[in-house]
């Protein structure tokens, strides 16, 4: 409904685009609402899906480029995923930078559990450091969404530095239905 239009019209161009196409939707009282399109594997919402990805990624972007995607042989898991970005103290205006992060590896070892970095780098000591304003991604799978994202929520909890935010309603919606 949101999507095919702007397929559509791109068919119509004659542009031939070879990729991954993200649709930012915001859900409202009046039903989903389009916000953006990305071209981008860095959000959130992809690594959400990659995580359930069970087959190697190498290969369906190989077909991708190559425009064979229909023959590859691309899985998922049929588990819940929940991310769960960690951002600066300031995010999105101006957001602080230099903080030593801690717990990434403790986070990372939970079962189910993955963080993929973002706003990081290494300081000359050899630290971890806020380096942007959304640093980490905290992913989680589990059999339901209440168990991806408690999983999510306890990596989370894991990592801490000084100014550390995130949102407390990631998946809640989800649960009330």
């Amino acid at each position: 409904l949101l999507v095919r239009p702007m397929l559509h019209e791109m068919l119509r161009r004659g542009i031939s685009f070879r990729g991954v196409i993200f649709a930012g939707l915001m859900l409202t009282k009046t039903g989903p609402q389009l916000i953006e399109y990305n071209v981008r594997f860095g959000d959130p919402e992809a690594q959400a899906l990659l995580i359930r990805l069970t087959s190697d990624l190498l290969p369906a972007l190989k077909a991708l480029a190559d425009g064979t995607l229909e023959t590859a042989s691309i899985t998922f898991s049929d588990k819940a995923a929940v991310s769960l970005v960690m951002a600066a103290e300031g995010y999105p205006e101006k957001p602080v930078t230099g903080a030593v992060i801690s717990g990434v590896g403790a986070a990372a070892a939970l079962e189910g559990v993955q963080v993929f970095q973002a706003g990081t780098k290494t300081n000359d000591e050899g630290d971890l450091v806020v380096a942007g304003g959304r640093v980490l991604s905290v992913c989680a799978l589990g059999d339901t969404v209440r168990e991806a994202r408690d999983k999510a929520y306890a990596g989370v909890k894991k990592i801490s530095w000084k100014g550390a935010q995130w949102r407390t309603d990631i998946g809640a919606r989800a649960l009330e239905s």
